[in-house]
């Protein structure tokens, strides 16, 4: 069968990240709605419609934790701008300005781009709810080489009920659909080789349409992007260094007051010193109201780099982990993570691994060990993604993670 090259994975994903922006402006929008911020306004003699002062959305930003200064609110709503979200009303700026300037939801004034990259995104959304409200939904537990998927579902059981619910007349119509939301990076093969065919293959939905977007959250994740280039899961220049610091679980050493050394195994004469940082980062708190903690330091003391080197005692690929056999045990723990994050780093191309463990985090209650292989996340499985993708997948999923590990018998 077909897979899917580079490119195409590159395409999903900048389109995943849309509709991600998509979902969170439109959950933006109701929100200010509900708060009354929103409402017609008049200027220089003429009314404007569902409109909102810039500086008073900056405000309410910052009041409501979204944002932690008028800088970021400011880049925040300029990354709605750019994604067709919002506008000025006389659109004779493209700039989002923290003035007592009037901006308007392009939704509420019938402004909003309705293309066809749009329209698949709307069908996917609608598809999604029908699915998961539906009573014998298709969304089940199932197993695809040894690896159970949750939510998951067959190629052809989704063209079955897309003609039962006449949302395709015909089979290929289903498959063409299907197609669409793949390449569009709603939908995707659990373990992202494949396009979608009429078959028994295994398809999950990538976006959760339920779960409320944090707008930092977005502008940190297209931040990175940008500067890290084309990374991912199926990087194609040399993957970054092992060493990279842009983990949601950072390396701890000599904290005072009777906090416990954050170690891989040993001290490592290796290691090198960076200025301080905390643990985890404000998306592990984003189930919790009005948890919002600014990026302030842990104390003043300094802090070890991640990973100055492996723990693995041997290279070990994603099909000997899943071989029959195979000198490794699964288990399956449930992680809630505390104020400042899960308390382990992850590191490694593929598979991913446990490279270190917090003793007072916790990872390390849930029974999270070093040289564990990371195979699952949430039910998605991440056997063939770049620690860097698991890192993501982690922080913009919900606090508690539940992780599917395989341990070394030795």
């Amino acid at each position: 069968m077909k897979k899917i090259d580079t490119s195409m994975k590159r395409k999903a994903t900048a389109r995943q990240h849309k509709a991600e922006v998509m979902i969170a402006g439109e959950q933006l929008r109701l929100r200010l709605h509900d708060s009354k911020l929103i409402k017609d306004r008049r200027y220089h003699l003429r009314t404007y419609p569902n409109c909102f002062v810039a500086q008073e959305l900056t405000d309410w930003l910052i009041g409501h934790k979204e944002a932690p200064d008028r800088a970021t609110a400011v880049r925040l709503m300029q990354h709605l701008m750019e994604h067709d979200i919002l506008h000025q009303v006389c659109d004779k700026c493209s700039v989002f300005r923290d003035a007592k300037l009037l901006y308007r939801f392009r939704k509420d004034d019938g402004t909003f781009p309705f293309n066809s990259e749009v329209k698949v995104f709307i069908r996917g959304q609608r598809l999604y709810e029908q699915l998961i409200l539906g009573r014998s939904t298709i969304l089940q537990v199932r197993e695809e080489l040894g690896v159970a998927y949750q939510r998951s579902f067959p190629g052809c059981q989704m063209i079955d009920w897309l003609l039962q619910n006449s949302e395709a007349e015909s089979r290929r119509q289903g498959l063409e659909l299907c197609r669409a939301l793949l390449e569009h990076g709603i939908i995707q093969h659990v373990s992202l080789k494949h396009h979608f065919f009429d078959s028994a293959l295994l398809y999950q939905f990538c976006i959760n349409f339920r779960r409320r977007r944090r707008l930092a959250e977005l502008l940190a994740e297209s931040e990175g992007d940008a500067a890290g280039g084309e990374g991912g899961a199926e990087r194609a220049g040399p993957r970054p260094p092992e060493n990279f610091t842009d983990s949601p679980f950072i390396l701890r050493k000599n904290l005072p007051q009777g906090n416990s050394n954050f170690l891989s195994v040993q001290p490592n004469k290796e290691m090198r010193v960076m200025s301080s940082v905390r643990r985890g980062s404000w998306p592990a708190q984003q189930n919790t109201p009005d948890a919002y903690l600014p990026p302030v330091p842990l104390c003043s003391t300094s802090l070890a780099k991640c990973n100055p080197k492996s723990v693995l005692r041997r290279r070990v690929s994603w099909q000997e982990l899943l071989s029959p056999g195979a000198p490794f045990i699964k288990r399956v723990l449930t992680v809630v993570g505390d104020a400042v994050g899960w308390g382990i780093v992850v590191r490694g191309p593929s598979p991913c691994y446990i490279q270190a463990v917090d003793p007072g985090g916790p990872a390390a209650a849930a029974g999270v060990k070093v040289r564990q292989f990371v195979c699952q996340v949430n039910g998605v499985c991440v056997l063939h993604l770049h620690y860097r993708t698991v890192t993501n997948l982690i922080m913009s999923g919900p606090r508690t993670v539940v992780l599917e590990m395989m341990e070394p018998l030795d």
